[in-house]
């Protein structure tokens, strides 16, 4: 016990002696002495370019002014660490006793110059690493048993960081706070960090457990929430250093928008109208900026999506995905300004016209470049606002500002289409589809898409068309195209033309009919017919014309007939319709309706002249001979007749 006692009293004297002696250093020489060591244990050379101060119990503690901290040999020329003021706060008990145990950690204006070689060793790995070595993690265990260090308090203000992997875009951050705790060298790190992408800050709390192997290249757990504005995200799982994350991962927003923004998302994007998004996955990411996300569940207000999608991160994001869901509405969805668009241009976004036409109100999809994507979606209905899908298989094609959308069908207007729709903003603003369809309701499918439904009746046919512009109304203006339809029984709304032909009530203002074939084509925003059909009770009225898509406007002749029995025309009263769309003039054409009773009574004139002409003249006129030139030669016999006998021929 003596033994102890005195061995005891000679340590506390050796300490004493140990710091009277420091405390007659000056800062400088402290200094000095503290920078050959760090250069002893580690391998880099540490400068102070500005004033030096220290205290000495019961915090051995530092505070330097323009410090620098060199990089590794590999890593070039830059320092590694410099900081406008740097403090350092070791605890002198653990230090007698030969533990580094730093209590505080603390830099001001920080720049950290991070790198990685082709094996993964970072350059904030302390010490040699030996030429053999293949990855930092022997190093880092390595360096640790011989240098027994731990860091209680890591705290950066205003930091700079740039991290550079090997062989990748390096990544810089700025305006960078850190407040880092990590009361046990191999406990858990927890970490609060505000990140500044575009000026509003981004906060980051962390929890990382074994926080030296996770230094040293090794997976850990980890758990992260981030808040930016109105967004909420949590990441639990498992990661290492270089940033590949396995776990679990789930969001909330109510303001994307503005999250976005705070992300240094791209300025200006327009984003749906929705007041609360919702993501919940199973998510993988590996260094080389893929992410795979699996047991999704994505949710825009009432509206739910399930499935699995994979993401390849770049400037231009691709995505790929294969998605199912119940009713949607994405009503609200839809970027605002883009709700003009004509639904058989664009997926069903629809349009109304305005009084005096389409919209001319320019129309963006700058957002098409944004993204490239392959979509699979498989829904039970969709709600574009003014376009209902029923149950449908739609793939969506993203790719350099051209969406291609397929209907593998899709059940619209009671009805089903197959076929593509192509958005392209490429080079201007191009809108084109090719589609078939079967048992469409005219009256949905042509007022919803057009404006107009007065036609109404179920109908099979097809449909290509192209338009280019900037507005809806250059669009429509300038569609060209072709198709065919065949609608059986439906009607006509705004006239009735069995009660133009015939006497009695009629319709009530309709013409009803049995069945209508037409083929088509559109050229500059009109849409011409040449051969309309149409067959009522009795009747049969053929068509031609022009509509005017890009006008709103008509001007068509229908031409109905009453049939006698042997299928032959009794009687014929053609139909002018002409004007917009809104209030079109609808009146029988009178003139072209006497035509063929004035042709008649010219006929037989010309008949009974011709007989007696043929009776005056002694000669018989056929019918397909020109009467005047009958005449003509009749004189002209006469004519030489008269002239021989002068001559005293025969």
């Amino acid at each position: 016990m003596k033994l102890i006692i005195r061995v005891v009293i000679a340590l506390v004297v050796a300490v004493v002696l140990l710091l009277g002696a420091l405390l007659v250093l000056p800062g400088e020489k402290l200094a000095q002495l503290a920078a050959s060591q760090i250069e002893k244990q580690t391998g880099r050379t540490v400068t102070f370019g500005g004033r030096v101060g220290y205290t000495l119990w019961p915090t051995l503690g530092v505070k330097a002014d323009r410090v620098a901290l060199s990089n590794a040999d590999w890593a070039g020329p830059e320092p590694m660490l410099t900081a406008e003021r740097l403090t350092i706060g070791i605890a002198a008990a653990d230090l007698i006793g030969g533990k580094i145990r730093v209590t505080e950690l603390s830099a001001v204006l920080p720049q950290l110059n991070l790198s990685t070689r082709a094996d993964g060793t970072g350059n904030w790995v302390l010490g040699p690493v030996d030429e053999g070595q293949t990855g930092a993690a022997p190093a880092a265990e390595g360096r640790m048993e011989s240098l027994p260090v731990s860091i209680e308090a890591l705290n950066l203000t205003g930091a700079s960081l740039r991290y550079a992997p090997h062989g990748e875009t390096p990544i810089e951050l700025t305006q960078v706070d850190l407040a880092l705790q990590w009361p046990e060298p191999n406990g858990t790190v927890l970490a609060d960090i505000t990140l500044r992408p575009a000026g509003a800050p981004v906060q980051i709390a962390a929890e990382i457990g074994t926080f030296e192997a996770f230094l040293a290249g090794q997976v850990a757990s980890v758990g992260a929430s981030v808040t930016a504005d109105e967004t909420e995200l949590r990441f639990d799982g498992r990661a290492n250093i270089t940033g590949a994350a396995t776990g679990r991962l789930t969001g909330k927003s109510s303001d994307l928008a503005r999250s976005l923004a705070v992300l240094g998302g791209a300025e200006g994007v327009e984003t749906p109208a929705v007041k609360t998004w919702l993501i919940a996955s199973d998510l993988t990411y590996t260094t080389d900026g893929r992410l795979a996300l699996r047991d999704l569940t994505l949710e825009a207000d009432a509206n739910r999506l399930r499935g699995a999608a994979d993401v390849v991160l770049g400037d231009v994001p691709k995505v790929t995905a294969r998605l199912s869901g119940d009713q949607l509405d994405f009503s609200a969805l839809l970027p605002a300004g883009d709700a003009d668009l004509p639904a058989a241009a664009a997926a069903g976004t629809g349009t109304d016209p305005v009084s005096d036409g389409w919209s001319r109100e320019r129309m963006d999809f700058g957002w098409l470049a944004a993204l490239n994507a392959a979509i699979a979606l498989d829904v039970q209905g969709v709600d574009t606002g003014t376009v209902k899908l029923g149950p449908s298989k739609l793939d969506l094609a993203l790719d350099n500002s051209r969406a291609v959308l397929k209907f593998l069908p899709a059940s619209v207007f009671d009805g089903q289409v197959q076929g593509q729709l192509v958005v392209n903003n490429r080079n201007g603003l191009s809108v084109g589809g090719k589609l078939s369809f079967q048992d469409i309701r005219l009256e949905q499918a042509l007022g919803q898409t057009m404006g107009y439904d007065r036609l109404n009746g179920e109908a099979l046919g097809e449909l290509e068309y192209l338009g280019v512009g900037n507005s809806v109304a250059e669009i429509m203006s300038s569609l060209s195209g072709k198709g065919w339809l065949e609608v059986g029984k439906g009607f006509f709304t705004g006239f009735d033309l069995e009660q133009l032909m015939r006497s009695g009530s009629g319709n009530g203002g309709s013409t009803v009919f049995d069945q209508l074939t037409a083929s088509y084509t559109m050229e500059g925003g009109n849409l011409l017919n040449r051969d309309l059909l149409l067959t009522l009770r009795g009747l049969r009225a053929e068509g031609e014309g022009r509509i005017g898509l890009g006008a709103q406007d008509l001007d068509y002749l229908f031409t109905p007939g009453i049939q006698r029995g042997d299928g032959s025309t009794r009687l014929s009263i053609p139909v002018a319709i002409t004007g917009p769309w809104s209030d079109p003039k609808i009146r029988p054409d009178l003139k072209r309706a006497l035509e063929p009773e004035i042709d008649a009574v010219e006929q037989q004139a010309k008949d009974r002249l011709r007989e007696k002409l043929s009776e005056e003249l002694d000669t018989e006129i056929a019918p397909e001979r020109d009467i005047n030139e009958a005449i003509r030669d009749r004189i002209e016999k006469e004519a030489k007749d008269q002239l021989l006998r002068l001559l005293g021929g025969d």
